[in-house]
């Protein structure tokens, strides 16, 4: 760009810098141009200044320097705590009891005496029977010597004191003591043009008054004749601009629920806190499951136990374990806890929220879906976390069958962006046939969840004869084929930088 291009480009701020600066011998500070320039506030001539630099006609030097400084002068006048304990062992003849000196230190002994032993300024002795502080050889010394953090608080009591000027190791110690010092970071700026900035400024630029938006005032009072127009150069560099967007985990929520809204579902929830009875009993889960192992399940120790109200259902479901109750099934035989179906845990699969809907609406048809959070004692790594959610819907309709369960499968996850699907049979306590499903991503099968039809065992306590399809799909690894993101630990992240940089909007 020649000098020509660029004189047209400056905007009326880079134009009074200039002047100033020249003005000026051709360098100076912020403060420097406020006063010779005009400025108002300092951003304003960095701002100028850092476009000039862009041009080539400014360069900017900054240096910085650090300074510790005493955050309360008047409490450091005091002395260190050491210091007066000093004092205190002297007027005593070099030992004092532990009891006398808590009395005489005003609530600084306990410090103190940490301060003292650090230092060796004093031991640990029996004084008149019990323990006791008697000074040390370097203790006496230091009755009339300055210390080195004592010398350097003096010296802050006058100034702050450069960090160069500052022994690291006395400082260390002096930002041990809670609230004592504080450190000021000082920046001086200065502004030099270059060549090609002196010519500028001194090639007659005028400075009028700019307008950067055309408007009918303009126009029909005739000022435009009067004003210099903005000109902008497309190509120089501007700050990147990132439009508002959403977390890619909210962004899929409201799609889901967007999704399963339209076919008529409607959304259930449960409680995150739910008793074993509700979180596996129910589901025909035996009591020497694997799942309730301390390993999988988050059990709370207070409360650890959730007294089973509803006496009747519990007794359906304690004979259904036991021998089938009246469905025909066997059962799992033997003996059932209640005392083991009362405990309190944090669930452990979102299908708590669908035997829960089914117990408060047991008369088909019914159409429902949950987003839900759910916590297992999982290592945490770039695929696994001990909270993550799943995607939970039943339908209960004397019509439903397998090719139903399948086909409401497949038009989930096409609906999602996914055409590849595969069903293949699975096992569940609670449903038969069991189905765990799969989708092709990245020239690979990846497992997103598991479906079926409820077992009788598990309907019959709460009156329902028709068929129920259930299904539990998982929610971040759904995000993360979706937008092909690697570690699930970024779709929780509060970077706002990576967040801007998402393309999920």
């Amino acid at each position: 760009m020649d000098m020509k291009e660029l004189l047209e480009g400056l905007s009326y701020n880079e134009k009074r810098l200039l002047l100033a600066l020249d003005k000026n011998n051709g360098r100076g500070s912020p403060a420097d141009m406020i006063r010779i320039g005009g400025f108002g506030l300092e951003v304003e001539v960095m701002g100028s200044a850092s476009w000039l630099a862009s041009k080539g006609l400014a360069e900017i030097s900054e240096e910085s320097t650090k300074y510790f400084e005493l955050t309360d002068p008047e409490a450091s006048r005091k002395g260190l705590p050491e210091r007066n304990a000093l004092k205190v062992l002297d007027a005593h003849g070099g030992s004092i009891t532990l009891t006398d000196f808590a009395a005489e230190m005003n609530g600084e002994d306990n410090i103190a005496v940490g301060w003292l032993m650090r230092k060796k300024l004093a031991s640990m002795q029996e004084v008149g029977g019990e323990k006791g502080l008697v000074l040390s050889d370097n203790g006496k010394a230091m009755l009339n010597a300055v210390m080195p953090d004592e010398e350097l608080i003096s010296r802050m009591l006058d100034a702050p004191v450069p960090e160069s000027e500052a022994d690291p190791r006395i400082i260390k110690d002096l930002k041990g003591r809670k609230g004592m010092i504080k450190e000021v970071v000082e920046t001086v700026r200065e502004i030099r043009l270059t060549d090609d900035g002196v010519n500028a400024a001194r090639s007659g630029i005028e400075v009028r008054e700019e307008v950067t938006e055309v408007t009918d005032e303009i126009i029909q009072s005739g000022k435009w004749k009067d004003v210099e127009f903005r000109k902008y150069d497309v190509q120089t560099f501007a700050p990147a601009a990132y439009t508002a967007k959403k977390n890619p985990l909210t962004r899929l929520g409201n799609e889901v629920r967007r999704m399963f809204t339209e076919m008529g579902f409607s959304e259930m929830s449960s409680e995150y806190v739910q008793t074993a009875f509700w979180n596996m009993d129910t589901l025909f889960i035996p009591q020497d499951h694997p799942a309730r192992d301390m390993q999988d399940t988050f059990f709370l120790d207070n409360p650890s136990r959730i007294d089973l109200e509803d006496r009747e259902l519990v007794a359906k479901i304690k004979a259904i374990h036991e021998n089938g109750g009246d469905t025909g099934s066997t059962g799992w035989g033997g003996e059932w806890s209640e005392e083991k179906a009362s405990q309190a845990l944090l669930r452990t699969h979102s299908t708590v929220s669908s035997i829960r809907y089914i117990a408060e609406h047991p008369d088909a048809p019914q159409k429902a879906f949950s987003i839900s959070r759910i916590f297992r004692k999982e290592s945490i790594d770039a695929t696994h976390l001990p909270e993550f959610s799943q995607i939970e819907g039943i339908v209960i309709d004397e019509n439903a069958n397998l090719d139903m369960l399948i086909s409401l499968i497949r038009e989930f996850y096409a609906r999602m962006g996914f055409d590849k699907i595969n069903v293949r049979p699975s096992y569940f306590p609670y449903t038969e046939p069991s189905l765990e499903l799969e989708v092709f991503f990245n020239g690979k099968w990846l497992e997103l969840g598991g479906a079926g039809i409820f077992r009788p065992e598990v309907l019959a306590p709460f009156g329902v004869k028709t068929p129920v399809l259930a299904w539990g799909f998982g929610f971040e690894r759904l995000a993360m084929l979706k937008w092909n993101i690697t570690d699930i630990r970024d779709l929780y992240i509060s970077d706002l930088d990576s967040l801007k940089r998402n393309t999920v909007f």
